[in-house]
């Protein structure tokens, strides 16, 4: 998949941390006019931001960081992992920059779904399709990552039953599977998973070079993995011999 100008312009942008427009302009050979209609654009998504003629990063603590580094990949993630929901399908979606992207990806392929979620990031972020029903958990706000966590939450989700569960990663570890870095968060994903037939982990290959605070899932709890072709090989046998089914996304090189 060839890359459009606008996600060419946030890898450069993600690249250099601020950069000048003209400095844009003439990097991909557009007017000032055209590139500052691309960074509008961007702005829009929340994937970057603009003062006094110049296109920064977000800060590093905001969601919105997160979304913006591999984005390509993520949304080719999103894309294969929006072909497993159906119209009509009433799915679970754990907190995350990829599972975000799902959320965003179903809504512009117009399909009706009912998305159940902890994250107050994904219902504001998917909040103008109408294809979409949101059901937010409520709980304890965990403002940094913008998610209900809690007794609260855990007990919202045993109302609920799901064919499909997505959910992001922190890290993985070969002998004892996906880690994460809130153990709140973890006792509500793992209470997502009771309520859930099937669990499909979203994540960049990155994820599994190390592994994270919190233990998540073992490897006999997930279903389905989609990550991008530069998984890290050791990481991709334990998920073969454990049958997890892998699918993988070409990365840029």
């Amino acid at each position: 998949m060839k890359k459009n100008r606008s996600e060419s312009i946030l890898e450069f942008v993600n690249q250099h941390h601020q950069v000048a427009v003209s400095e844009l302009a003439a990097a991909f050979d557009v007017s000032l006019v055209t590139i500052r209609k691309d960074l509008t654009t961007l702005e829009e998504k929340g994937l970057l931001k603009r003062h006094h003629g110049m296109a920064t990063v977000n800060d590093s603590d905001d969601l919105n960081y997160r979304l913006a580094q591999n984005y390509e990949v993520k949304q080719k993630i999103a894309i294969e992992a929006a072909n497993l929901v159906e119209s009509q399908d009433t799915i679970m979606i754990e907190s995350g920059s990829t599972c975000a992207l799902l959320a965003q990806q179903l809504g512009k392929q117009k399909k009706q779904v009912t998305i159940i979620t902890n994250s107050a990031f994904i219902a504001n972020f998917v909040r103008n399709f109408a294809s979409l029903t949101i059901i937010l958990l409520g709980g304890n706000y965990q403002p940094h990552s913008q998610v209900m966590v809690g007794p609260l939450t855990s007990q919202a989700i045993e109302n609920f039953s799901v064919n499909y569960l997505f959910v992001g990663t922190d890290g993985f570890d070969a002998q004892k599977g996906f880690y994460c870095s809130d153990m709140m968060r973890a006792e509500v994903v793992k209470k997502m998973r009771a309520s859930a037939q099937q669990l499909t982990i979203l994540t960049d290959s990155s994820k599994f070079e190390k592994s994270d605070l919190v233990h998540q899932f073992s490897l006999d709890e997930v279903d389905n993995v989609i990550t991008d072709d530069r998984i890290e090989p050791r990481a991709k046998k334990a998920i073969h011999q454990a049958q997890v089914n892998i699918q993988t996304v070409a990365k840029e090189k």
